[in-house]
């Protein structure tokens, strides 16, 4: 059996149904093959993100933070309500129901803009053709003039802690516990780590977390990463630094984690542990060796800046290919190749793409760190604000915290953005934009911000890069 399609696109994530639903809407005959399906056999979309990553993670550290500030906020504000307990069962329920209706409504945009949908396992062989393996093993082959694959990552397993989805489990265990750890063990101090470590430490658990690196969030600016470290700790997360885990042994529902510390051998016991030391690209079996599509040694496909492999016809978008795992990055990858096929020569801008860490407060940044401009010989000034000096930000008892901007010496334009504390996220998506047209800033000086809200900290830290902020003492400049 044979069908001719346009696009294709393996995979339906969101660098994916993006991708796919864009190339339908500029009149291009799509067809997306997804592996994935409930219990009832019917397929599902969304990918890692909507079903067992950014979606339902967001679910669960909603609802643990309004559980924290109910136990331990509420009071200041008059507002007693004695003390809170937490259902796990209906915030699983309601987590659930926020992942079904976001999947469900990406099944109805599919439909809505006119996608074909295949069920099964695709791989790409040679020819731009497709291999779908179906749930009873039958094989069919579909065959277009532009292949897309988006096939997604998955969690990192590593030896000394192998998952058993009971005691020990990864990123998508860690999703669906049925009770609150009483001690929880994380492998990993990344972005995954202290979010579902936050979740749980704010429910009830005795959270420490085995970083096995020198240095916390050594990818953010290291002012950060310092403030993070200490209000984690305020919080009540314990993270160590240069722990390496060595091994794991379960037994009677508990598990023991052995680690070395800076050298020293040492153990600890916990209920439940999770596995959280990143993700790698899912391309295994992904594409046949005479496909013409090649990978690095760790599994990422071979792309250029427009996400085109060595294949003529074959894209690659999202996690399987270099840079951050990052759904919205991905998004974007699929718009941009979909243009492209289309004819359109649409660039996306990596420069500009945002990370963020979504504990409270939250973790933002985009650009250059300040050690980055630094190891580059780059002659910048910076500008901060904390939060605490924010009227909104003291109403609201959100002074954790402070933005940040790096501005070009001679030009002045923005080279980076950080932040954390409230509405970090999007705080830092105003500093894109500004980027993206090349603001400088003087422009955001210029710029009127409206009072009180939390964006006030980025006309501060705008006004503190030429030492000229209102509502706090600059220091002198040499």
């Amino acid at each position: 059996m044979s069908d001719a399609y346009t696009v294709i696109v393996i995979g339906s994530g969101p660098a994916g149904y993006v991708c796919a639903i864009k190339c339908a809407q500029l009149g291009l005959n799509t067809t997306v093959v997804e592996a994935w399906s409930d219990d009832k056999g019917k397929p599902v979309f969304g990918g890692t993100c909507l079903n067992v990553g950014c979606i339902p993670s967001k679910a669960l550290l909603d609802s643990s933070h309004k559980f924290a500030e109910a136990r331990d906020d509420f009071a200041v504000h008059g507002i007693d309500v004695g003390r809170p307990a937490i259902n796990v069962a209906s915030m699983m329920k309601r987590k659930n129901k926020v992942v079904t209706q976001l999947t469900g409504g990406v099944s109805s945009l599919l439909q809505h803009n006119g996608v074909t949908v295949v069920q099964g396992s695709g791989k790409l062989l040679a020819g731009r053709k497709v291999e779908v393996t179906h749930a009873d093993g039958t094989k069919s082959v579909l065959s277009g003039d532009h292949v897309v694959l988006a096939a997604g990552s998955e969690p990192v397993a590593i030896p000394p802690a192998p998952t058993d989805d009971a005691v020990i489990v990864d990123s998508t265990g860690a999703l669906t516990f049925d009770a609150v750890p009483k001690r929880l063990g994380v492998i990993g101090a990344g972005v995954i780590g202290l979010e579902l470590g936050s979740v749980w430490g704010r429910l009830g658990s005795e959270v420490v977390l085995f970083e096995a690196l020198d240095d916390f969030l050594p990818m953010m600016d290291a002012q950060v990463s310092k403030e993070a470290a200490k209000v984690f700790k305020k919080q009540g997360l314990d993270i160590r630094l240069s722990a390496l885990v060595t091994g794991t042994e379960v037994k009677n529902d508990a598990v023991t984690v052995s680690y070395t510390e800076k050298g020293e051998s040492k153990t600890e016991a916990f209920d439940r542990l999770i596995v959280a030391v990143g993700r790698r690209p899912r391309t295994k079996d992904l594409f046949a060796s005479d496909s013409g599509v090649t990978m690095d040694e760790r599994g990422f496909v071979f792309v250029n800046d427009s996400c085109a492999t060595e294949a003529p016809g074959v894209w690659a978008v999202g996690d399987i290919v270099r840079g951050p795992m990052l759904a919205h990055k991905g998004s974007e990858e699929g718009v941009m190749v979909a243009e492209r096929i289309h004819g359109k020569p649409v660039q996306l801008n990596y420069d500009c793409v945002p990370s963020i860490i979504y504990t409270h407060p939250e973790i933002a940044a985009v650009g250059k760190t300040e050690q980055e401009l630094k190891a580059e010989g780059v002659d910048y000034k910076a500008g901060s604000f904390p939060f605490a000096a924010i009227g909104r930000a003291q109403a609201s008892g959100e002074t954790d915290g402070f933005v940040k901007l790096l501005a070009d010496a001679k030009t002045d334009r923005i080279l980076g953005a950080h932040a954390i504390g409230p509405s970090a996220a999007d705080l830092v998506q105003q500093m894109v934009i500004t980027m993206e047209f090349g603001g400088s800033a003087e422009d955001l000086q210029l710029m009127v911000f409206g009072h009180p809200t939390m964006s006030e900290a980025v006309h501060e830290a705008a006004l503190a890069v030429d030492g000229m902020a209102i509502h706090m003492p600059n220091k002198k400049r040499r």
